[in-house]
């Protein structure tokens, strides 16, 4: 055990401390903005407030109608955007895996770029393996998000008729809700591809890396809370 910690530490003191800063600047920001999202999601005014309200319309609306193939085909046309993105994350992987058997090739090509910061295969390999951590948690997110739907469908089609929906406030609300459920984790998927964008930048500047990751998070947050979109959606409300 005294050997695995010195040989962390040894690999510690191998990374520049500015690289180890925005690392941490990434995670903290990454994290941080997912719980606040999260936790707050209802009790403030955001897209995913609003739109929840749009969902229990929508199912409340659902219930009243005896042809659902409209609803099915929404709830399908969802699940095609999110196995569009799931089938992406995997050919990503296989591309940065790909490169990552080949970091001395890369390594040269970097060395070539005046602007970059010339990195040791140490912290190169370190790069492509925080890529591939943020494209795997985007693909188990895109396809639970994937299941959820699969199981919206489901409550489509077990939905009662019309004229015996004696709970059918009840039964809006659970359908509404794994809908959001749905959502949240596409979004989340969605939001490692945000975050992807900005761990570009440390193959530039571990400074660049955290000025990109401090801007992706803010213009996640205005989109999510002060957008156009956010006041047009909830208007009605």
């Amino acid at each position: 055990m005294a050997w695995a910690d010195f040989g962390i530490m040894r690999l510690m003191f191998d990374i520049p401390i500015a690289d180890v800063l925005g690392l941490t600047w990434f995670m903290a920001l990454w994290v941080g903005y997912t719980q606040y999202a999260d936790r707050y999601a209802h009790r403030t005014r955001s897209l995913r407030s609003v739109m929840h309200a749009h969902r229990l319309e929508w199912m409340q609306r659902m219930l009243t109608r005896e042809n659902r193939m409209v609803d099915a085909g929404i709830v399908g046309s969802l699940q095609q955007s999110v196995s569009f993105f799931a089938s992406a994350t995997l050919l990503i992987l296989a591309g940065l895996m790909t490169l990552l058997g080949a970091s001395e090739k890369a390594i040269v090509l970097i060395h070539e770029l005046s602007f970059a910061v010339q990195p040791t295969l140490l912290l190169w390999e370190l790069k492509l393996l925080v890529l591939i951590v943020i494209f795997v948690h985007a693909f188990f997110k895109f396809t639970w998000a994937l299941r959820q739907f699969n199981y919206c469908s489901v409550l489509i089609g077990a939905a009662p008729s019309p004229a015996a929906a004696a709970d059918s406030d009840a039964y809006a609300r659970r359908a509404a809700e794994v809908s959001t459920r749905a959502s949240k984790d596409f979004n989340q998927g969605l939001r490692a591809y945000y975050l992807s964008l900005a761990a570009l930048a440390w193959f530039v500047n571990p400074w660049a890396f955290m000025l990109a990751t401090t801007l992706v998070i803010g213009i996640l947050y205005w989109r999510e809370y002060y957008s156009a979109a956010l006041a047009t959606l909830e208007s009605r409300f």
